[in-house]
């Protein structure tokens, strides 16, 4: 029984990775150079429909036979439920932990993703969408300092899968146009869950394979025309 992970080194493949280690789960990797288009492959696209990783297959899903999951966060949610961990069974707790996750799939994520494009990956500065995206950041950053304000982690006094969906997109602040320290109780948060050695295994995983930038053919896979191609 073994988990097959089809992944590349980037914030939503590092919540699944980070996840995996947590629970000591053995697991094979796939990368999946998202530079070269190995999302648009038809093996991977059987598995992920949208083109996008993480994905995983568990070899025993719920009735014994292999189970695809593509998203990062239902791929969260589905080992946190099999392994009974980081997802509380308490309905208010459960909640509460759930609403943090879909904050950071439906926000926190997509919003940095846009200020990391306008800011360090667009061929032009657009100082409007500069702006807005690093503005949208900040404000992120301040509800999440707030809630670490009231609580230890994000679902509340036990570290979950909200947490681990959260923290990987707020290693490198500054390219969001963000200052850390402006938002100490994040700033606890984060480097509390650094320290954490399941962590700091899950943000290397496929790191060795991954270039900081991409070149003209990355970029033109990624944002141009090869991206929005039907399939």
């Amino acid at each position: 029984m073994t988990i097959e992970l089809y992944s590349w080194a980037t914030p939503n493949g590092h919540k699944v990775h980070i996840l995996l280690e947590e629970l000591g789960l053995e697991y094979t990797v796939h990368p999946i150079n998202i530079g070269a288009g190995d999302q648009f492959a038809p093996d991977f696209l059987k598995i992920s429909p949208n083109n996008k990783m993480p994905a995983i297959v568990d070899t025993d899903g719920p009735d014994g036979a292999p189970i695809s999951v593509f998203e990062s966060g239902a791929i969260l949610i589905y080992l946190a439920e099999k392994y009974g961990k980081f997802l509380p069974s308490d309905p208010r707790a459960r909640s509460v932990t759930l609403q943090w996750l879909m904050w950071q799939m439906g926000g926190l994520g997509p919003m940095l993703g846009q200020a990391h494009h306008f800011r360090g990956y667009a061929p032009e500065t657009i100082d409007y969408a500069v702006a807005r995206y690093s503005n949208e950041a900040n404000r992120l950053y301040g509800v999440l300092d707030r809630r670490l304000g009231e609580s230890r982690y994000l679902g509340g006094e036990d570290y979950s899968i909200a947490d681990m969906a959260a923290w990987p997109w707020t290693r490198f602040p500054d390219r969001q146009g963000v200052t850390r320290e402006d938002y100490p109780n994040f700033l606890r948060w984060f480097e509390e869950i650094a320290a954490r050695p399941a962590v700091q295994r899950g943000v290397q995983v496929l790191a060795d394979l991954r270039k900081e930038g991409f070149d003209p053919k990355a970029k033109e896979i990624l944002f141009g025309a090869t991206q929005y191609q039907r399939r």
